[in-house]
């Protein structure tokens, strides 16, 4: 199946990133933009936040799920600080469970549906799709940081 190809294809890459030394780590990808460190934690987080609703949607579809907003948890979490092994922990542990649950439900119960507070309507196939998207586009950027 292509979403899981997807999903562990970006996690392989993105585990090799969290070995970065702390000069690689310190980089960004332009001016004013997050470090790469940051970017791990941001990429964590987002995966945390879409597992959860991927679960929300397998289990009790159509309820209305909000968004988060990433620049105060980039800040309340304090992603300069905050100690980048226990989030390469909880990205490898909830990668492995949104792998899991897109074998068992992406293909049979791809068209539950939810609704976004920002986006409006989407299906769980859309969110498994984007825990993919989204890793790669910080991915590329991670990639252009280290470019530079």
């Amino acid at each position: 199946m292509e979403i899981i190809e997807g999903l562990q294809d970006t996690r392989t890459q993105t585990l090799s990133y969290f070995e970065l030394s702390e000069e690689q780590l310190a980089k960004t990808y332009a001016p004013g933009k997050w470090t790469i460190r940051q970017l791990l934690h941001h990429i964590t987080d987002a995966d945390t936040v879409l597992y959860d609703r991927l679960r929300r949607t397998i289990s009790n579809p159509g309820q209305v799920i909000w968004a988060f907003d990433q620049d105060l948890w980039a800040e309340g979490l304090e992603y300069a600080s905050f100690p980048l092994e226990v989030n390469k922990a909880i990205y490898t542990a909830t990668r492995a469970a949104v792998i899991y649950l897109a074998q068992h439900h992406y293909a049979n119960a791809g068209g539950k549906q939810f609704v976004h507070s920002a986006t409006g309507l989407r299906t769980l196939k859309d969110e498994f799709d984007k825990v993919v998207w989204h890793n790669q586009r910080h991915l590329d950027q991670i990639a252009q940081a280290l470019a530079s």
